[in-house]
């Protein structure tokens, strides 16, 4: 049994005419206005959009339907010319970016961006991969349905990349990452054959789940075209508060009474640290701290319903905080009385990533651990960044209702970046390795890609490693789906 590695290292490059001639088959395939090969052009494609990397590709192709993917795909299999699958090119981990080699194609779905059905009775929404995520939401918004994948970067990010990356977002709490949204996917093999899986059963237990194959594999086994989502009822009342708590045990505390108190409604526990509140307040124009002291954690909280204008919720909400108040698991707490509000707690959340970029380098870990063991870790692996770098600032916020911490290191302040970045692997070293013994993993929701592939052989099994190994050796034999990723 050979290794991914050893299958790619041996796959001879394609002779210069054969595949200056397939290029040609492809632009033929596609039209003229169906790719671009000038390098100016190509940047944005080849330029992940930290900066953290930038490859070089023959050309990026735009196709309009899956016959062409599939078409473009056959000439790639045919001659061995690699394929980088990309959405909007939002990834955390420099998955959708070639190599500086040059020598694949990018494949861009921004042209595959249907929304095809929506089934209001079935509760499910069929849709391109190229299919903006916000422009999802709002079409279901509009059948009065609501589809619950909410990112940062819902703006831009396309559903494809988000199914490819297993993405998570704010509400995974209560309707779980991507994979467990998606009843259906049409996907374009390797070898170029469509698999259509594009049923939106609820049960179907004939074999293999071979969607699940494809969702989190990062465009490494094959290009995601189309899938059937799952909907929910629209959302109609919203009840939202900023509370500040004593400690993270008290933040979990919380969580479990919203839990019991709400009927396990709570959509939103969002954990922010004062220090992500203070850089939103830095460098992000128009945000203002709702609470009027200062604390060391905060939640955003937030619990839903599905009936109009629903009173006993919304009374039964502040009932659990006011208890909350009295048991001293909250401090203080701004209830959102408008959608304005509402949207102004959110921008202490949501503009924490770019408050960071803003006020300098960084070293992020997007990490998982049981939620019960979110204190012990994030105690345990702050001492472990501080035998690092003494002086090193912990801007830490995130899911914390489903485990899931963006763990991040600011460089000192008045210290050269460089001296900082000198040590990222020891400081990635030491939050892994906390991770591990915690039982938890070193990517949530962001992926592997680039950033981690060195990373991952060391903190999972050689046997789980092996099996992924063998999956794409039996379906990318050749190496050419998205080289360099994962594995």
């Amino acid at each position: 049994m050979s290794s991914i590695g050893e299958t790619v290292s041996e796959m001879s490059t394609p002779p210069q005419p054969v595949k200056s001639l397939a290029i040609k088959k492809i632009k033929q395939i596609l039209g003229e206005r169906g790719f671009i090969e000038r390098k100016d052009e190509m940047t944005p494609f080849l330029t992940e959009w930290r900066g953290y990397y930038t490859g070089d590709a023959l050309l990026v192709v735009f196709p309009e339907n899956v016959q062409m993917v599939s078409d473009v795909t056959k000439i790639c299999a045919e001659t061995g010319i690699s394929i980088v699958p990309q959405g909007g090119n939002t990834s955390m981990c420099g998955g959708a970016v070639p190599s500086s080699e040059g020598s694949a194609i990018v494949l861009s779905m921004s042209k595959m961006n249907k929304i095809l059905s929506i089934d209001t009775t079935n509760y499910t929404i069929t849709v391109e991969a190229g299919c903006i995520l916000q422009n999802l939401q709002e079409a279901a918004k509009a059948e009065d349905r609501y589809f619950p994948l909410s990112l940062a970067a819902e703006g831009s990010c396309m559903i494809g990349g988000n199914l490819a990356t297993n993405a998570g977002g704010t509400n995974v709490l209560r309707y779980g990452n991507a994979r467990e949204l998606v009843l259906g996917l049409e996907v374009v093999l390797p070898d170029g054959r469509i698999l259509d899986q594009l049923t939106g059963l609820r049960k179907d237990n004939t074999g293999y789940d071979l969607k699940q194959l494809f969702l989190g594999s990062e465009g490494t086994l094959g290009i995601i075209t189309k899938a059937v989502l799952k909907l929910f009822p629209a959302p109609k009342s919203i009840n939202a508060a900023y509370c500040a708590v004593p400690n993270i045990s008290a933040a979990l505390e919380l969580l479990n009474c919203a839990r019991v108190e709400s009927g396990d409604s709570v959509e939103t526990f969002e954990l922010i640290s004062r220090q992500v509140l203070d850089l939103v307040l830095k460098h992000i124009p128009g945000t203002r701290d709702p609470l009027t002291e200062s604390y060391e954690y905060y939640v955003l909280l937030e619990i839903v319903s599905t009936k109009q204008d629903d009173n006993e919720t919304r009374k039964n909400f502040e009932n659990m905080l006011e208890k909350a108040l009295e048991s001293e698991l909250i401090l203080d707490a701004a209830i959102a009385q408008t959608e304005q509000q509402r949207q102004e707690f959110w921008a202490l959340r949501e503009n924490a990533t770019e408050s960071q970029k803003l006020e300098g380098t960084s070293i992020k870990h997007d990490v998982s651990v049981p939620i019960s063991s979110i204190p012990a870790f994030y105690e345990t692996a702050w001492r472990a960044i501080l035998r690092v770098e003494p002086k090193a600032r912990l801007i830490a916020f995130g899911h914390a209702g489903d485990g899931n911490l963006h763990f991040n290191v600011a460089e000192p302040k008045n210290s050269p970046s460089k001296d900082f970045l000198a040590k990222w692997a020891d400081i990635n070293h030491a939050v892994h390795d906390v991770v591990k013994q915690f039982n938890g993993s070193i990517s949530a929701e962001h992926g592997i890609g680039q950033l981690k592939k060195d990373e991952l052989p060391n903190y999972k099994s050689s046997i789980a490693i092996d099996v992924m190994r063998v999956i794409k050796d039996a379906l990318d034999p050749k190496g050419i789906m998205n080289p360099g990723k994962i594995i």
